[in-house]
């Protein structure tokens, strides 16, 4: 029905750059909120930068000035630039998405894979 998938990842020095991107396809009628999320080992998942619709943005304290989420709405996608990056941001990030399908009233979460993200000091 739905497919969400992640692109982007990959290991980088402390201070470099990434950008991820999220897709969502399938029998899409509407997204509401789009965001990221992000699990350390041993840790729980966090969010780290959501989007609504219209693009009023959220992100947590921790990445503030260094990581920017945007989406493009006629790709049903979602970014996240994130710079100056720490070591401390290693993880596993996780794109979700609220779907509304074509034929249902409901909207529900949808979740990606997954993309690892190691930042080397």
């Amino acid at each position: 029905q739905v497919q969400v998938v992640e692109s982007g990842g990959g290991l980088v020095q402390a201070g470099g750059s990434l950008r991820l991107s999220c897709a969502a396809s399938g029998r899409i009628l509407s997204i509401n909120n789009m965001g990221w999320y992000r699990q350390a080992p041993g840790k729980q998942r966090e969010l780290v930068a959501v989007t609504t619709r219209i693009g009023i943005t959220n992100s947590a304290d921790s990445v503030k000035d260094r990581f920017t989420i945007s989406r493009d709405n006629a790709k049903n996608t979602v970014y996240l630039q994130m710079n100056s990056l720490k070591p401390e941001d290693t993880a596993v990030y996780y794109c979700n998405a609220q779907i509304q399908l074509f034929g249902s009233v409901w909207t529900r979460d949808y979740w990606g894979q997954g993309t690892q993200v190691t930042v080397s000091s």
